[in-house]
């Protein structure tokens, strides 16, 4: 019996978000994958031209995920889709819904898509951070590298929704449908997952990150406005410039699933303390108003999540080195690109 040809094509959830971004402009560049764009809000035209098809709407819409199913053969999926920390903290039933069920949503349709088409779909899915739980402040500046297996045990609703997205991810790549005398070698779906750390783009301004305080700051410095960062002046997490973050996410796409030791895997870059980064922007931008303003539950959040992450893994399995360091992603990247735009795109 002959199927239906549908079109191959990758799609892009949270496609008008930061990594959304960075990720179709790579794509569009290197050419040779149709993209289909998905997010609440309309792209603006020169990130759309770039795209095979833009579509308007919800990763929690059933019947619009089984129209894209009908006219689509997903090779890849991109999930970026999510709310992010800070408003989850507010809203934690409905970050359950965007973050675990809309994630739910898309493995369903990839599972489906790979029953149909005898080919495990690839499901590129963002992690963070935020997935582990320091106990104390101590324990935190006493510990090396945290890797992937150790202290998951996170304080937040947007970490809670990727560690158990991450289980998701491994139930549909390793035992999905254990039980059905139908399951074949092409019955789930190829799951893999990065834990980012904070990510910085030259491009988008962030909103609703807990880690976005570096990122803020560099921008507001550029635009002339003050700046009080919510956290202590020796906050130090992981951060990791957007090009990299790009990178690594197709990096991992395109390894071969036989070499993946593991379905989440830990990439970082450099781990500046606040103030260290502040001393470096005030160096590009003497006159600017950079303070300190600590908010004291973000700050207990920011103290949860690891001064700095063992990406071995990432490293032997599929090649990943980050090509930016901390004064490379400034003055390469973050300086050039934030100077060379009038305003920075705002990202939701």
């Amino acid at each position: 019996m002959l199927r239906p040809m549908r079109e191959p094509v990758v799609l892009v959830t949270g496609a008008n978000g930061e990594i959304g971004h960075g990720l179709i402009e790579t794509l569009a560049v290197e050419g040779g994958a149709r993209i289909v764009a998905l997010d609440l809000v309309a792209l603006d035209s020169s990130l759309a031209s770039k795209c095979h098809e833009v579509v308007q709407g919800s990763i929690l819409d059933r019947e619009l995920l089984h129209r894209l199913v009908s006219r689509y053969e997903f090779r890849t999926i991109h999930h970026l889709a999510a709310m992010l920390s800070t408003r989850a903290e507010f809203t934690p039933g409905a970050a359950h819904e965007v973050n675990v069920q809309g994630t739910l949503n898309l493995l369903e349709l990839a599972a489906v898509q790979s029953e149909w088409s005898d080919r495990r779909v690839k499901f590129l899915f963002p992690s963070s951070i935020a997935v582990y739980g320091m106990p104390s402040l101590e324990v935190k500046t006493s510990m090396r590298r945290i890797q992937e297996k150790t202290w998951n045990l996170p304080t937040t609703m947007y970490g809670c929704n990727k560690a158990y997205c991450e289980h998701l991810g491994r139930y549909y790549a390793r035992h999905y449908k254990q039980l059905s005398t139908q399951s074949s070698s092409s019955c789930g779906v190829d799951f893999r997952s990065i834990r980012f750390p904070g990510l910085i783009s030259a491009v988008t301004v962030p909103s609703g990150g807990t880690s976005d305080f570096l990122p803020e700051m560099i921008h507001a410095a550029a635009a002339g406005k003050p700046y009080a960062c919510f956290v202590r002046p020796d906050t130090r997490i992981p951060f990791m410039a957007m090009p990299d973050a790009i990178r690594a996410l197709l990096l991992l796409e395109r390894a071969d699933e036989s070499f993946l030791t593991r379905r989440s895997y830990n990439v970082t870059s450099f781990n500046p303390s606040a103030e260290e980064f502040r001393e470096r922007v005030m160096a590009r931008w003497p006159d600017a108003d950079i303070t300190f303003s600590v908010d004291t539950k973000r700050q207990a959040i920011v103290d949860s999540w690891p001064a700095d992450v063992n990406d071995d893994g990432a490293r032997a399995d599929w090649g990943f080195r980050p090509e930016y360091d901390l004064d490379r992603a400034l003055n390469d990247y973050l300086l050039p690109g934030i100077s060379g735009r009038s305003e920075p795109r705002s990202v939701t």
